[in-house]
């Protein structure tokens, strides 16, 4: 059910960045990005602090200029528009709302901007208060509501214009982890509802998972991998993709024969998969792929001493270093038939996973396919 006043999926706007750029002086900020956003979807860019992800917002919202590419809505472009003609609605970081108007005022501040009629502008407010349950707090300043309270006037006050793309800009990073997720439900279904064309920046994985329909991963201004939660999850693209979303175990060395990877010295662990390369290599092998067994087990990967145990309620965390002192995080479920035992920090234990379960890249972070098994590849952006 479409909510009140907003606009449904068949009038949503599609975006469009094309090779899009920026220079701060000799330093490339953003390089050369190009995306599709499809018409109602939410794209969460995600990255560590530096990337370029904010610079990207912000050359869309046309408070940066671009240096070269192309933004285009709807197949227009708009890099010679103002941003008070963008027709974008912006939610930032810090709220900026104006502490000396009411909720009401703020809400209303960009139908006045536009100078639409006063009765107009009363049933518009009136609908954005229904809809983010601010009703009963019209008349009260921003330093009377909540932090949440705060951030659903952001809102409101960016939705009222009928935006034909919303902007999010870090938009949940000031409130408590609490908080954080209802707020991320509430903005979800709101985007949902009204079929919203949506871009939001992010450098938290977990609030980018639970919101997205794709994700864009960037890295020194690039961008590293675009797909849906299960493909980055499931099939990364580069090391740093599987490092950053899931937290991989990152393990650094050289294929010998296909079958194993030798670390420092003479330290090396079983390959699950058979390769036909040999070289340099990285290893990727999420905590909750690695199964812990008794030492000597048959087929192993990897022995190990068990440095840390940690029981942390639904899941249950093991530190393991393996023989030369390369340390694997495993992960296991706490609760449930299939609950992981903790086993005693000093115990010898064996650590092995399933070839589809690993993924191994080349020198210049391309991934390897096994010989001996299924292997999909997932695009880089």
């Amino acid at each position: 059910m479409t909510a009140p006043g907003m606009s449904g999926r068949d009038h949503a706007a599609s975006l469009e960045l094309e090779r899009l750029s920026r220079r701060f002086g000799s330093q490339l900020a953003v390089d050369r990005i190009s995306l599709g956003v499809d018409p109602g979807e939410l794209i969460v860019l995600l990255g560590p602090s530096g990337c370029g992800k904010t610079t990207t917002l912000r050359m869309i919202a046309g408070f940066v200029p671009a240096s070269e590419g192309d933004v285009r809505v709807n197949g227009a472009s708009i890099l010679h528009l103002p941003a008070y003609r963008r027709e974008m609605g912006i939610v930032f970081q810090s709220y900026a709302l104006f502490p000396h108007l009411t909720v009401t005022r703020n809400i209303a501040f960009g139908l006045e901007m536009r100078r639409l009629p006063a009765a107009a502008i009363a049933v518009r407010v009136a609908e954005m208060l229904r809809l983010v349950k601010l009703e009963p707090f019209a008349e009260r300043l921003p330093r009377q509501l909540s932090g949440g309270q705060q951030q659903r006037v952001a809102l409101a006050r960016a939705l009222a214009i009928h935006p034909k793309v919303l902007l999010l800009d870090e938009p949940l990073s000031n409130l408590d982890a609490a908080l954080r997720q209802e707020v991320a439900r509430e903005i979800r279904l709101l985007q949902r509802q009204g079929g919203i064309t949506t871009l939001m920046v992010t450098h938290d994985q977990a609030e980018a998972m639970a919101m997205a329909d794709r994700l864009v991963v960037m890295r020194e201004g690039r961008v590293e991998q675009i797909g849906r939660q299960e493909d980055l999850y499931q099939r990364p693209a580069t090391p740093f993709v599987a490092r950053f979303i899931g937290h991989s175990n990152i393990i650094e060395g050289r294929i010998t024969q296909g079958t194993r990877l030798f670390l420092d010295g003479a330290q090396s662990l079983a390959l699950a998969g058979r390769y036909v390369d040999d070289g340099a290599a990285t290893l990727a092998i999420r905590p909750e792929s690695i199964h812990i067994g008794s030492a000597g087990a048959a087929g192993a990967q990897a022995e190990g001493t068990v440095a840390l145990s940690t029981y942390l309620g639904s899941v249950v965390e093991h530190l393991v270093r393996i023989d030369g002192g390369t340390e694997i995080l495993v992960r296991g479920p706490g609760l449930g038939p299939n609950a992981a035992k903790r086993a005693a920090a000093g115990s010898r234990v064996s650590l092995s996973w399933p070839a589809s379960e690993e993924r191994l890249f080349d020198a210049a972070g391309r991934a390897l396919a096994p010989a001996n098994a299924g292997f999909a590849e997932s695009p880089a952006g």
